[in-house]
């Protein structure tokens, strides 16, 4: 007597289409780039979700910090940016902020234009051109909907490994199915850091700043993590040497 499929089969196999069928049909195109992206979330979307995340992340470093003018210096000079670029046509609402953290080296976007610099980074920055910098590349992230990106593809991965799961029942096999997920994703992370790096030059150029003051800021950044050396394809942004040598290149191709 032949048997029928098992179900366990019938539910991974599910799982895998659903999610898969669900991620190439959310084709978007970028309203500033042209390119089509595999996105869950349209741009309005993106403008609420970091609105409302807003808050609690900064918290997260102390909350804001305050002194007006160190508020005031770095919305002008992100605004700076947004004025000079293609960025002022795109669908997001730009704001940027310093957060209290004294002691975490970092910066970053929220989908939408919520941008945040921690003073422990702020404060390692000598002039405007480096701030720009900064705010430059994480600019890039917003425009190139990297956070969207990031979540339908998390999205994709969380429904094949569930469905393998449920199909295998062998935890193992999940471990080994996350691992896999979890290489994906550090890939596309140190892919969106080199293209915002290409961007942050370009918007740097285009708003009046100095893009070699980028280059500075890999040295901030590589000092700030002790110089050392550091394993790159385990880590979701490449190594700042590395960095610096594409930074480079993109200078070369301005006019």
């Amino acid at each position: 007597m032949q048997k029928g499929i098992p179900i366990r089969l019938i539910i991974m196999l599910g799982f895998i289409l659903f999610s898969v069928g669900k991620y190439f049909l959310g084709t978007q195109k970028n309203p500033v780039t042209g390119e089509n992206q595999r996105l869950s979330l349209s741009p309005a979307e993106e403008v609420v979700m970091g609105k409302q995340s807003a808050p609690e992340m900064a918290a997260q470093f102390g909350g804001l910090y305050p002194d007006d003018n160190v508020q005031l210096k770095v919305q002008a000079i992100g605004q700076k940016i947004i004025r000079s670029t293609e960025a002022s046509k795109s669908p997001y609402e730009f704001h940027f902020y310093a957060l209290a953290d004294a002691n975490t080296v970092n910066a970053f976007a929220l989908p939408g234009g919520q941008i945040f610099i921690t003073m422990a980074l702020l404060n390692r920055l000598k002039t405007e051109d480096e701030i720009a910098g900064v705010l430059g590349h994480e600019i890039g992230h917003v425009i190139n909907r990297h956070s969207a990106e990031h979540m339908a593809k998390s999205g994709l991965i969380s429904g094949i490994v569930n469905g393998i799961v449920m199909g295998s029942g062998s935890m193992s096999t999940a471990q080994v199915a996350q691992y896999v997920g979890q290489l994906v994703d550090l890939k596309y992370g140190r892919n969106d850091e080199l293209e915002s790096d290409a961007y942050g030059v370009r918007y740097m150029h285009q708003s009046g700043y100095n893009p070699k003051a980028l280059i500075t800021v890999m040295e901030v950044l590589k000092e700030a993590s002790g110089g050392g050396t550091r394993n790159e394809f385990m880590s979701s942004h490449p190594s700042p040497e590395n960095r610096v040598q594409k930074i480079q290149e993109e200078i070369a191709k301005l006019k």
